[in-house]
């Protein structure tokens, strides 16, 4: 497997590989990095699709990319996802995916024309004192101090941050600026969280940074993610002829090293209540989603909070299996699970789905994000975050177009919230929100909107009907680690397995996001059966001297840096730099990216 750049690998058509036809796949898990994983077997290894075997243990596919209607509870989304134009492998994946809406179109195609007719953009990134604009004004509010550290990570080594928070790096000024509200509450960052994959972050998205106050950086899906992405594809697998198999709790693969490789032997699991194995040999490829951050999900209703009590931290069935395959390992390179899953205190946070038709409450919404949410386009264009809940449940909140399912009512509005801090009382509803049904979760976002004090229990009951979803895992791959703590996506020696999805590593791309998962998907399949085309690298934006001049420009609030404020020492470098850049290219660069005038 190589990594390539530019269209003429991009628009190429692979030779088909070599024995391709002797082999058989068995692909476990059908979250997007499993489903990329079974498309890319039958498009560029083209492998027949009778041969293509995806197991998954629930009866519906997607694993956390969902959004689905319960009859007698109402709508769920445990979350949402927010694409980039710059996720190679998954538009690779979706210009040949055929939509299911639009006859004769891919699904890039029809998400390509969705987000140049209505693009996305935010009018209200945050608010103060119960729905007031918090006038963040596009400003990242970067102290000296603080862009200094942010700069200084990018250049960092990543084998330099293996195991290091983000409070170790970051001054205490840092945490008071808008950039980290920013940062935090789009990424789901926590003080704790890796410094590396904080860097990641930085190196990866350098090209959206102006982007971020406002979200214009960023597009999304007409529908909720299942309908959108899931769907799609798997319509596409079946009707190549791939066969997946529901309610197939995969427990152990069983890995032996035999002459220097190493070799999966047999998958085990169970079907009905059964054990059950298949024998395996070097021409049957295994693919394995190792760990899953919606694992162990506790689910709750208008009047029921979540039940937590099945929870034990560092146990699921994802983990579990990670776990059993990882014990194999001679010097742990099939990863170490532990170094995610044993912190659930950290690791969780919870969201809900509020769905309403409530003129009060409707009102106030577009007080708030200045669009009328059942205009069918761009609403609040990303999260609302409420500033006067961070030191309490951390409450963030979405419209994305609406419908969010095609079944919606036309007059119904999904809103999705979120809060980072479970364990902490509300600011109006004086309890955790992990022990919160959903009408009280309901409660404090509608205060946190500006609905009068005295009609909010009432809309909360009977105007609203809100779904919630505690995730002990959620974050668990932004815990702190050192590089061997994820298996790589096909470990050294292997001749017939590959790790797939956000606990596999691949250099240079970001957790938490479709391309991730997708990415893990293409390599594992193109090393395997060595197709001989280039996986699309990792876009290279922090490598484009332009774009970190422009990154420069938007950190320091769009100012020249003529007008920063400096010491006399730093003046004086500054004043001898551009002197020398005058009349070269380095100063026309300074000049368009607005560095200097």
């Amino acid at each position: 497997m190589y990594y390539s750049a530019g269209t003429y690998e991009a628009f190429a058509h692979p030779e088909k590989p070599k024995d391709v036809d002797k082999k058989s796949a068995y692909v476990i898990g059908t979250g997007l990095a499993g489903l990329t994983a079974a498309f890319y077997l039958v498009r560029d290894g083209q492998m027949k699709g009778e041969r293509v075997h995806v197991f998954e243990k629930l009866e519906l596919a997607g694993g956390s990319c969902d959004g689905y209607r319960d009859v007698t509870k109402g709508f769920f989304m445990r979350g949402g996802r927010e694409m980039d134009n710059h996720f190679e492998v998954m538009w690779d994946t979706f210009r040949d995916v055929p939509s299911i809406e639009t006859p004769g179109v891919s699904v890039l195609d029809e998400y390509y024309w969705l987000n140049k007719h209505d693009p996305n953009y935010s009018l209200c990134r945050a608010t103060v004192n119960r729905g007031q604009d918090a006038h963040t004004d596009r400003q990242f509010k970067l102290d000296k101090a603080s862009a200094m550290a942010l700069s200084q990570l990018f250049i960092t080594p990543e084998d330099q941050l293996e195991g290091k928070k983000i409070s170790e790096i970051m001054p205490d000024s840092f945490w008071q600026t808008n950039f980290w509200l920013y940062w935090q509450t789009m990424f789901a960052f926590q003080r704790w969280s890796s410094a590396l994959e904080m860097k990641r972050y930085l190196c990866r998205y350098v090209h959206h940074i102006d982007g971020l106050p406002d979200f214009s950086a960023l597009r999304f899906t007409k529908y909720n993610q299942y309908e959108s992405m899931i769907l799609p594809l798997v319509k596409y697998l079946e009707s190549h002829g791939v066969t997946i198999e529901y309610g197939m709790d995969v427990k152990n693969v069983i890995i032996e090293k035999e002459n220097g490789k190493r070799i999966a032997k047999q998958i085990l699991y169970v079907k009905d209540g059964k054990e059950q194995t298949i024998d395996l040999v070097e021409d049957d490829l295994v693919f394995i989603t190792n760990g899953c951050c919606t694992d162990t999900s506790c689910y709750g209703d208008q009047t029921h909070a979540p039940d937590l009590s099945g929870i034990v931290n560092g146990k699921g069935e994802s983990w579990d299996m990670w776990k059993a395959i990882a014990a194999q390992a001679d010097h742990g390179e099939y990863g170490n699970p532990d170094a995610f899953c044993t912190d659930v205190d950290a690791t969780n946070w919870m969201s809900a789905t509020v769905a309403t038709s409530n003129e009060e409450i409707i009102s106030h919404i577009m007080d708030i994000c200045h669009r009328d949410p059942r205009a069918g386009k761009v609403t609040t264009g990303g999260i609302v975050t409420v500033k006067d809940s961070t030191e309490n449940w951390y409450l963030s909140w979405t419209i994305n177009r609406q419908p969010q399912f095609k079944a919606q009512d036309k007059n119904l509005v999904l809103v999705w919230l979120y809060g980072l801090s479970t364990n902490k009382e509300g600011n109006f509803v004086k309890k955790p929100m992990k022990q919160c049904t959903g009408e009280e979760i309901c409660r404090e976002w509608l205060y946190h909107i500006g609905i009068a004090d005295d009609h909010i229990a009432d809309l909360a009951k009977n105007a609203c009907n809100t779904t919630t979803c505690y995730m002990p895992y959620i974050n668990a791959f932004f815990q702190p680690r050192h590089k061997s703590d994820r298996p790589l996506v096909v470990p050294e020696g292997s001749v017939n397995f590959a790790f797939l999805g956000q606990f596999a590593e691949t250099p240079r791309d970001t957790i938490f996001t479709t391309e991730y998962s997708m990415r893990t998907g293409m390599e594992a399949v193109y090393t395997l059966l060595n197709i001989d085309r280039g996986v699309p690298e990792v876009w290279g934006s922090k490598y484009d001297v332009r774009e970190l001049l422009r990154a420069c420009y938007y950190a320091i609030d769009k100012k020249p840096i003529t007008d920063i404020k400096l010491s006399f020492k730093e003046r004086e470098l500054l004043k001898m730099v551009l002197k020398k850049a005058k009349g070269t290219d380095i100063e026309l660069l300074l000049k368009e990216s607005g560095l200097i005038q």
